[in-house]
């Protein structure tokens, strides 16, 4: 068989693999979909998800045990993360409109002596209420993509399924998402309720900031320090030489952190890590 046979066969099996599972890209378009700012083109979801289901036909070896329909889907999802990331989560205009929200809220805050309400910042910005809550809800949007992704510690492959995961790479697993548990739970009070009700239980902002008495500035900057301290308590206990020196090993800061992992590590037992079905985190802070 001469090469251009080869390479016409090889051409049209992989067309012949696009044609019959265009349906995993669609799929992989509608799994993302909903998670994403609306300014986010579907076109351009679409169009990654079909370079992903290419690139698989392209790569795909049978030889190698694995479905075609498992390995598409690494490939699509993977193309996905990579065009949701090359992006910046909220435009210009987002970011533009989110300024001015912030300075308003600011301004009223210096004037009322509170945290004002949604009402009178939309009225302090001469547009309506649906216009501000829609600009928090696209900042939202960004801000839990960028949490799931530093959960991930930024790659691709950590947050994909894997094909066959073997027992070793299950056993991680339960084990990192224990720690992540762990980490919640033993914040400080006001840290824990920025992440749990921001993260977990999606709460807007301006209503966690009330609860707390402060403004949705330094609820923004509760929720970086929080996640800031889980990483390192997290990388504590999974791999500590990872961990930065302290500059000041001796001193108060070092001192807090170093019982923070210590707390970390006596959330769980090994065994509690490792099972299949975690304690729920509501049961773990009731516990607490």
């Amino acid at each position: 068989m001469s090469p251009l046979t080869v390479t016409k066969d090889r051409a049209e099996t992989e067309e012949a693999l696009i044609r019959a599972n265009l349906p995993l890209a669609h799929y992989g378009v509608a799994e993302v979909a909903g998670r994403v700012p609306k300014h986010v083109s579907r076109d351009d979801l679409e169009s990654a998800a079909m370079y992903g289901l290419a690139q698989a036909a392209r790569a795909f070896d049978p030889d190698k045990g694995i479905d075609f329909d498992k390995y598409a889907m690494i490939r699509i999802r993977g193309a996905l993360l990579d065009e949701l990331r090359s992006r910046d989560w909220a435009s210009r205009g987002v970011r533009a409109a989110a300024r001015q929200v912030e300075a308003a809220k600011e301004r009223l805050t210096a004037r009322l002596g509170r945290t004002p309400s949604e009402a009178e910042t939309a009225a302090e910005l001469g547009c309506s209420i649906d216009k501000v809550q829609q600009i928090r809800h696209d900042v939202h949007r960004g801000t839990v993509l960028n949490y799931e992704s530093f959960l991930a510690d930024g790659e691709v492959a950590d947050i994909l399924p894997a094909p066959e995961p073997t027992p070793l790479e299950q056993m991680m697993s339960r084990e990192k998402r224990a720690f992540l548990l762990d980490a919640v739970v033993a914040l400080p009070d006001r840290l824990r309720h920025v992440v749990v009700g921001y993260f977990f239980e999606e709460r807007p902002m301006q209503e966690i900031a009330g609860e707390l008495g402060v403004t949705e500035s330094r609820v923004s900057q509760m929720r970086g320090e929080a996640l800031r301290l889980m990483h390192a308590g997290i990388t504590a206990n999974l791999d500590p030489a990872l961990l930065p020196p302290e500059p000041r090993p001796a001193g108060r800061v070092a001192a807090r952190k170093a019982t923070y992992y210590r707390a970390v590590a006596a959330g769980s037992q090994v065994s509690e890590r490792l099972a299949a079905t975690p304690r729920p985190l509501a049961d773990r802070l009731a516990a607490a």
